[in-house]
């Protein structure tokens, strides 16, 4: 039987990407509303106010959801809720639960937020945009925006002409999909890609930023792996420009983080119980750091409402 290759935490490369580039996220995937915000002024995440609304809305997990304040052109504060819909299949309740999110902000702090979603799934029919409802005294329709990852399939040329990090996200996400049953393709495409970075002429820091995100989501097996690894110090060594290579420890981090997730979690179950699956989805979210520093604060938890304290307190949304 054919390895099918992937990782059940796909969200954290999501968060991290849009973290660093949230300005080239709006201008690639909603140009529309980029050209809105006057992006001298800088952005702020609302990561404590989204963890109050999520916390409350109890609608399973969320996968890289972000709440931004951004100022437009004409001065006025916006709230920005961007949702990454990482493994979604075709379901009727997704339209509801973007309303869910948008009202919940409005109820709680009387802000309307400009909803948008990044749908990553397979299924080319599945489109929301809206959510509805319609009685003889009382109407409803509340649109949000979507952009459709598959779309970019049949724009493959303009992917590969663009500088914009989020088409190197694109492209990485597609070929993800595409070789999920083909390691040998995978490891051709995560090369290929990377190799781009190096090729568009970009800044180490951005080479290594998205290299992360290839690195993360391109996952091969352990030989394989071992192969890309000697091809890539090859390359790295011709073009006398070692970025990647002299930073091995980003393959080591990953796994050494890895290692910690699975220790803390069974530390867990033992202490509190069997975890939610949105719970253990936020804790594969925490940085080595966090994970450490809950690797000791789990010795005094008695019940899983002490995990959640705790990780309201120190969870980076």
């Amino acid at each position: 039987m054919t390895e099918e290759l992937g990782r059940a935490d796909n969200d954290s490369p999501w968060k991290e990407i849009l973290e660093a580039y949230f300005p080239q996220a709006m201008q690639f995937f909603f140009p529309q509303t980029a050209e809105l915000i006057n992006w001298e002024r800088p952005h702020e995440f609302l990561d404590k106010e989204f963890q109050q609304i999520a916390r409350e809305a109890e609608l399973g997990r969320r996968y890289a959801d972000k709440l931004v304040k951004v100022w437009q052109i004409q001065g006025q504060e916006t709230w920005l809720l961007i949702h990454v819909e990482i493994q979604a299949k075709s379901e009727d309740s997704f339209a509801e639960r973007m309303f869910s999110y948008n009202l919940r902000i409005f109820d709680r702090f009387a802000k309307p937020a400009v909803s948008l979603a990044i749908l990553c799934d397979t299924d080319p029919t599945w489109r929301p945009n809206q959510y509805s409802y319609n009685y003889p005294n009382t109407r409803l329709n509340f649109e949000f925006g979507t952009i459709k990852l598959l779309d970019y399939q049949n724009r493959w040329t303009e992917l590969e002409a663009s500088d914009n990090p989020f088409a190197t996200v694109v492209m990485a996400h597609l070929k993800t999909q595409q070789t999920n049953k083909k390691p040998g393709e995978r490891k051709a495409w995560k090369f290929s890609l990377i190799r781009r970075l190096y090729e568009l002429g970009l800044q180490e820091k951005d080479i290594r930023n998205l290299y992360r995100f290839i690195d993360w989501v391109m996952i091969l097996p352990k030989a394989l792996e071992a192969e890309f690894w000697q091809e890539f110090k090859q390359f790295e060594q011709e073009l006398t420009m070692s970025y990647i290579t002299t930073g091995e420890r980003i393959g080591y981090e990953r796994g050494k983080q890895e290692q910690g997730q699975t220790l803390v979690l069974r530390l867990l179950k033992k202490r509190v119980g069997e975890l939610p699956q949105e719970v253990r989805g936020g804790i594969q979210t925490l940085s080595i750091e966090q994970l450490e520093a809950l690797g000791e604060a789990l010795l005094d938890f008695t019940t899983l409402e002490d995990l959640l304290n705790w990780l309201e307190a120190n969870q980076t949304a």
